[in-house]
């Protein structure tokens, strides 16, 4: 018998090791290259950028922290954080119907082009999406257009004169930036709702439906509950790449600040790589604050 066959023969037997041997690889690239760099970004925000010299000060300290929760960098992480909220809820009412009915009505050809039609925009670059975004909302676009054509200008100006939402034009204003991220989004949510929904056992329809629940409380009280983690999981998709875009909020929008804008800029424009450092840490707290929330809500229950 010949070393490999050993070999085969002692991982066959110690299934552990087997499994061992086949994540080895992954594991050390992840702890090397993601928890590594996450620690390089960690210690990189200790430092402090020279204000005189432009140059990096290695030397331990709490002054980029402590200008997080200046004024203008908390109004940032706020705006970010409620945008994030809106996409991710607004994202998630639009996507469960269409992801209902995906799973629980369409067939075949049906149901194959339902899955095209959802795809397909990921087949395009995503700054020729956000382009077409940009001349659509623009105020000789097609929407104005369409709001001109039947005579409600009036409205789409009033819509615009609003503030904290409103702007120039839907491609220069917080509300369009808000819709390009929810159409962005959208596949990310709608697919894990449409799994979790598919995976639901007949049965457990059938056994309600025996039990006297009308349609209504079987829809409430047995397929929500069972595709909350396919919810949960579209949610964080939405939540998570809205808190983190800056290519967005930079060419859809007007000067309002998101929170990947202000890293971009502290990091590329400015050189102050500690600050930005220290803001980048302000996403990943958050991302990890939702998912011990989802998780202690039950949502990862059923995964």
């Amino acid at each position: 018998m010949t070393w490999a066959d050993r070999i085969t023969g002692l991982l066959y037997r110690r299934r552990g090791w087997l499994a061992l041997t086949l994540l080895a690889l992954p594991l050390l690239w992840f702890a090397v290259i993601y928890l590594g760099s996450l620690l390089h970004l960690l210690a990189n925000s200790f430092f402090r950028l020279d204000d005189f010299s432009g140059q990096i000060v290695y030397e331990f300290g709490f002054s980029n922290f402590v200008a997080l929760f200046e004024l203008a960098n908390l109004d940032v992480a706020v705006r970010t954080v409620v945008m994030a909220i809106l996409v991710a809820l607004v994202s998630t009412l639009v996507a469960f119907p269409i992801a209902y009915y995906m799973a629980r009505y369409a067939r075949g050809t049906q149901k194959a082009l339902l899955y095209v039609a959802i795809m397909l925009p990921l087949w395009s670059s995503y700054l020729v999406r956000l382009y077409a975004w940009k001349l659509l909302l623009a105020k000789e676009g097609a929407i104005a257009w369409v709001f001109a054509a039947l005579g409600m200008e009036g409205i789409l100006d009033a819509f615009l004169s609003l503030p904290s939402i409103g702007g120039n034009s839907l491609s220069f204003s917080p509300a369009g930036t808000f819709m390009v991220f929810v159409y962005m989004w959208l596949p990310f949510v709608i697919l894990p709702i449409q799994a979790s929904i598919e995976r639901i056992p007949a049965s457990c329809l059938e056994a309600a439906a025996d039990l006297g629940a009308t349609p209504g409380q079987v829809f409430r009280q047995v397929i929500i509950p069972l595709s909350v983690p396919g919810i949960a999981a579209g949610s964080i998709f939405a939540f998570s790449l809205t808190l983190g875009d800056y290519i967005i909020p930079q060419v859809i929008g007007n000067s309002t600040q998101y929170i990947g804008q202000v890293i971009y800029r502290q990091q590329g424009v400015a050189g102050n790589v500690p600050f930005a450092a220290a803001f980048s840490l302000v996403p990943i707290v958050i991302i990890a604050a939702y998912l011990w929330l989802a998780k202690r809500k039950g949502a990862f229950d059923a995964l």
